[in-house]
């Protein structure tokens, strides 16, 4: 049996969709999966064992472009008994359909009646959380879900792990921080950079290095975080935000000690590679997409004003992620790790 997923367009969302394929693979053994996405997620599909292979989708995020969904259609003609589509848009359903892919599975969202015959009506009520929903797509509708859910698990490999190091000069002798101050969402999701210097300055102080970790439109904060930090402190923090691809930035996480990062991509990438982890949450709440990992600390104000899932703050003083003092973060840490990290 061959299957079929259509990704989604988040880095984030992307990593949870493996709770997915788990199901699939448990289910169907001797199925392929194979998931139709954008390039840039071919690294983090490349680390997840049940995928066979990632499909390259060129077409950009809200671009229609039908001529190309053709012709990407007919390629995948006569190769799938199932197609499962994550995202809820119309234009998600065009390729499986043109495919002409037997069984077309997906959550009724923006008129795909005649698109999708495996149509199924969400409650969100039952399925409140987003692996929930693209588990449940794996099962016949009503079926109990597995009572102890999958965790995503990105495979690193040494070779390439290795090569990231060295590309950027970096060693393994002291305990490694990962910081990732960046959300491509929105600032309402971004904790003060202030804050995240403080976090590195004790850390430093105890004998750690500091990566800085997320896309070009992070590398300004990054620096930022970098010019908080005194002369002397400052030389044991790396800003390798928009200087790494994705895959090096997922080799090198997997080298991390411990991680602090808001409510983005890297976050989920980074529980996914197991890593102690420090989640930050303001606008934004842990009850939809919670980190998927044993080693989580979640830290939050939980002001009246939030969860408000806004990209700014409608009140302009962003409050939830301003009030949220560094102690508590640093003080979340040691519970992580309540003994010290050697010095390797």
């Amino acid at each position: 049996m061959n299957i079929l997923i259509v990704g989604p367009s988040w880095v984030g969302d992307m990593v949870m969709a493996q709770t997915l394929f788990v199901c699939l693979k448990q289910r169907h053994p001797d199925c392929q999966i194979d998931v139709l996405a954008p390039e840039w997620s071919r690294p983090i599909l490349e680390r997840m064992p049940e995928v066979r292979e990632a499909l390259s989708f060129p077409v950009g995020h809200g671009v229609l472009d039908m001529a190309t969904r053709r012709t990407i259609a007919q390629s995948l003609r006569g190769r799938y008994q199932q197609a499962i589509l994550l995202p809820n848009s119309l234009k998600s359903a065009l390729v499986p359909f043109f495919a002409g892919i037997p069984k077309r599975t997906g959550w009724r969202g923006e008129m795909r009646f005649g698109l999708l015959n495996d149509m199924r009506k969400l409650d969100k009520q039952r399925y409140p959380l987003m692996i929930e929903r693209f588990m449940a797509l794996a099962f016949e509708p009503g079926v109990e879900l597995p009572e102890t859910y999958p965790k995503p698990s990105l495979r690193i490999v040494e070779e390439t792990r290795d090569a990231a190091l060295a590309r950027f000069g970096l060693a393994l002798d002291r305990p490694v921080l990962a910081l990732c101050p960046g959300a491509e969402f929105g600032e309402s999701k971004r904790w003060p950079a202030a804050h995240f210097a403080k976090v590195a300055e004790a850390k430093i102080r105890e004998g750690w290095q500091v990566w800085l970790f997320g896309s070009k439109n992070d590398h300004a904060v990054g620096a930022e975080i970098l010019q908080a930090l005194i002369p002397g402190l400052r030389e044991e923090a790396l800003n390798l935000a928009g200087e790494t691809s994705l895959a090096e930035a997922i080799d090198l996480l997997s080298c991390a000690d411990a991680v602090v990062s808001n409510d983005s991509g890297l976050m989920h990438v980074a529980a996914a590679l197991a890593r102690p982890l420090v989640s930050v949450y303001g606008s934004t709440s842990p009850a939809f997409t919670p980190p998927l990992s044993d080693q989580v600390e979640i830290v939050r104000l939980g002001l009246d004003c939030s969860p408000c899932f806004d990209r700014t703050c409608r009140f302009g003083h962003n409050n939830c992620m301003r009030e949220l003092e560094p102690r508590l973060v640093i003080e979340a840490l040691r519970r992580l790790l309540p003994q010290s990290v050697e010095v390797r």
